[in-house]
């Protein structure tokens, strides 16, 4: 198994756009160590030839240029992208799939929720119609009856995919904003069947269970959600009012965050960062939250990165 992360950080990228805050101001004009960052997805791959992108950022075009894998090689018209797998249905991870129109026809794995919104209040789906068949759906039957779903793609062999439904919020244009449903959001763990090494992939994780527990120690990496540091981040940045918790993000800082979580996973699992705000001090290489992630061994994914579990 093969891992390419396209982008790292959380909506609006890193420098944020319309941002003046601390981190972005600093990387602007030279004052901060930190690496840019487009908006979060990685690739998963078993050949390294064929890719399933999880996740489809705006960001997608530049992201593309930067992964020579995913280039097109051996007709006039290609691409190393077989597919699209959505974790959510949130725009950040989504509005990619615009600009992968000249692709279609292309399957999209989702959950019923997620289509449901993408056919309804941002209608993905049915826009893209009009473009070679558009959006094949695959479904992924996570919902309130099924905690987890267990499927294949084709695009990779010797891969078993299971999605699990997490605790976190629907997104901002959906009716069920504030009072999400099994299905809104989902982790996933991915087992190669021939090396029998695994990851579990969460860039939007709200309040951890036992059953998440269970899945994250089961995992030899764990590629988890960084957003914020602390629960009202935005507010002491002065950039917003949403909390972690209003936007389905649990913080990494206090005795309840991730960090405690990942702390609790065995020696040998690699723990790794990912979908980091621009308002986050880890993203301060000279920080004092980026020494504790080091002294803890924890990682920050950045763009380009690649691995394998």
């Amino acid at each position: 198994m093969q891992i390419l992360v396209l982008g790292s950080a959380a909506g609006g990228g890193f420098p944020q756009w319309n941002c003046n805050c601390r981190n972005c101001l600093g990387l602007r004009d030279g004052s901060l160590t930190a690496q840019a960052r487009t908006q979060s997805s990685i690739a998963v791959s078993s050949d390294g030839e064929r890719w399933l992108l999880c996740n489809a950022s705006p960001d997608i075009r530049a992201q593309i240029g930067a992964s020579p894998e995913l280039h097109p090689k051996r007709t006039p018209r290609d691409s190393g992208i077989g597919g699209v797998l959505l974790m959510d249905g949130q725009i950040d991870h989504t509005s990619g799939l615009l600009s992968l129109r000249e692709g279609c026809p292309l399957d999209v794995w989702c959950t019923p929720n997620v289509h449901q919104d993408l056919s309804t209040g941002f209608p993905l789906f049915p826009m893209l119609e009009h473009w070679q068949g558009g959006l094949h759906w695959q479904p992924i039957q996570v919902d309130a009856a099924h905690a987890t779903a267990t499927f294949s793609v084709p695009v990779c062999p010797g891969l078993t995919f299971t999605a699990v439904a997490l605790h976190s919020n629907a997104p901002p244009y959906s009716p069920r904003r504030g009072s999400p449903t099994p299905g809104d959001n989902i982790g996933l763990y991915i087992e190669d069947t021939r090396s029998g090494r695994s990851l579990f992939y969460a860039p939007g994780l709200g309040k951890p269970d036992d059953e998440l527990r269970g899945w994250l120690k089961r995992a030899d990496c764990v590629l988890a959600d960084g957003t914020l540091w602390q629960d009202d981040e935005l507010q002491r940045a002065g950039v917003g009012q949403a909390t972690g918790q209003d936007m389905g993000h649990l913080a990494l800082s206090g005795e309840n965050g991730l960090l405690s979580e990942l702390e609790r996973l065995p020696k040998s699992t690699r723990r790794i960062l990912i979908h980091i705000n621009n308002t986050n001090p880890i993203l301060d290489e000279k920080s004092r939250e980026r020494a504790e992630l080091d002294a803890r061994n924890i990682e920050i994914a950045f763009d380009g990165l690649r691995f394998e579990p």
